[in-house]
């Protein structure tokens, strides 16, 4: 993911790093960072700090700690240079020598954390959020970029992008988004600008946990398509969905796993020139390749 529209961005910083983020944080902004992990790595870790004091130590509201070796990932909070009670998942997305995405999305009552497009972790808030300005990161690991990507950096929903000459084969589209709470479905649409047709409908219906696919043409909906091996959806969740276009098929990808094929029941792929989001999700970016 390119870091699009950003407040604030970093670009190749020396490790360890220390930045100011000019007006601190807000709710709903995300914290992008993309690097890679070196071949010899034992741990790297990022911290969202209350200024940049040495002596005494600032305060860091959320210390964030993968330690490869071990496979697991350490969150905690210091004040007044104690420690808290650490928080352990045992997970380990982030692999030796492969470039990763970490986003961090800030809440106004915890921060959720994602990799490569999954979601790993929720870290509630231990220090207010208004106190924290810095961005910190150590140990063993090489950043290309940090960025600060304002709330609704994209657009509210419901939300229409136009598609520069129109879909073909080869094309992607990434979308990212958080699902609401207590969301009951939201869709994503592949349409032409101009009347109703709708080439591609994904549809997640939470309650029911059914991903719907389906096409509407000739103001008709076509056979709904709901097989699938399992719900990829989780409501208040980050999620990342890849839809590519080959020539015969739409792929759809949720969180890095591969879902779904559709056959294109739209033939003219060129006329598809509108990608939609609406329903009960906030969207946070999308990106067409």
């Amino acid at each position: 993911m390119s870091i699009s529209n950003p407040r604030q961005v970093f670009h190749n910083p020396v490790i360890p790093f220390a930045g100011t983020i000019l007006g601190g944080f807000l709710p709903g902004e995300m914290v992008l960072i993309q690097g890679s992990v070196p071949s010899d790595a034992d741990r790297f870790q990022v911290d969202f700090t209350c200024g940049s004091s040495v002596m005494p130590r600032a305060d860091v509201a959320f210390h964030f700690n993968p330690r490869i070796k071990k496979s697991c990932i350490v969150c905690n909070t210091l004040t007044k240079e104690r420690w808290g009670h650490e928080q352990i998942h045992y997970e380990m997305p982030f692999r030796l020598e492969v470039d990763f995405e970490l986003i961090i999305l800030i809440l106004k009552d915890q921060f959720k954390v994602a990799v490569n497009g999954a979601h790993l972790l929720e870290y509630k808030h231990r220090v207010v959020l208004e106190r924290v300005d810095t961005i910190s990161i150590s140990g063993k690991v090489k950043v290309q970029a940090v960025g600060v990507l304002p709330p609704s950096s994209v657009s509210s929903v419901p939300f229409r992008g136009h598609l520069v000459n129109g879909l073909s084969v080869g094309r992607s589209i990434i979308i990212k988004g958080e699902i609401n709470q207590n969301a009951e479905s939201f869709c994503v649409n592949l349409r032409p600008a101009s009347g109703s047709d709708i080439a591609l409908h994904l549809n997640p219906r939470m309650k029911k946990r059914v991903f719907v696919r389906n096409s509407f043409l000739s103001d008709c909906w076509g056979l709904e398509e709901t097989a699938l091996a399992s719900f990829p959806f989780i409501a208040g969740q980050y999620f990342e969905m890849i839809i590519w276009c080959d020539s015969q098929h739409f792929r759809v990808a949720v969180n890095g796993q591969h879902q779904l094929d559709y056959k294109h029941r739209l033939k003219e792929l060129s006329a598809v020139s509108q990608v939609e989001v609406r329903g009960d999700v906030t969207l946070l970016a999308v990106r067409v390749l």
